[in-house]
């Protein structure tokens, strides 16, 4: 998985101590043929069915960065709708040992072009799936798939 260059940094003075970073999740919709889709790429470092995440980078606004990841790992353009929930994560230990934790922005977002398919070393494979008949995915991220397309205008703050 490439690091962004400004995590590189800040490694190389921290080492493996916990960082705090700033995240979003992108779950994109599209209809086809009259059914609601979700954008879903299979992660190259676990195999596991996702929305679009990633990394905020320093000064970036969070749906800006939402709709640079959709491009980056899905080859899709997409628009932000809204902002649907902010969660932290629990830490997180990367085989190198690095331990970070986010907090993470979810947006809904609206497809625009692009058919979808792996744009970047993230994705090992990228598919449309039916809201009903959505992959398992793990408990955060179906989390927030599941709030972002409850429909509710209002943004959730997980705790």
């Amino acid at each position: 998985m490439p690091t962004p260059p400004f995590v590189l940094s800040l490694r190389s003075k921290i080492g493996h101590d916990p960082l705090w970073l700033s995240g979003i999740t992108a779950v994109v919709v599209r209809e086809i043929d009259g059914v609601d889709h979700v954008l879903l790429i299979q992660r190259s470092d676990s195999g596991r069915w996702t929305p679009v995440n990633g990394i905020v980078d320093p000064g970036e606004h969070p749906a800006d960065a939402a709709v640079r990841e959709v491009r980056e790992e899905a080859s899709v353009e997409c628009e932000v709708i809204r902002m649907t929930s902010l969660s932290v994560t629990g830490q997180v230990r990367y085989l190198n040992g690095d331990v970070s934790q986010y907090i993470d922005h979810a947006f809904l977002c609206r497809w625009l072009s692009g058919a979808g398919e792996p744009g970047d070393d993230e994705a090992l494979a990228v598919q449309w799936c039916p809201i009903d008949a959505l992959p398992a995915m793990d408990s955060d991220n179906t989390m927030r798939t599941s709030i972002a397309l409850e429909g509710d205008p209002e943004c959730r703050l997980v705790r």
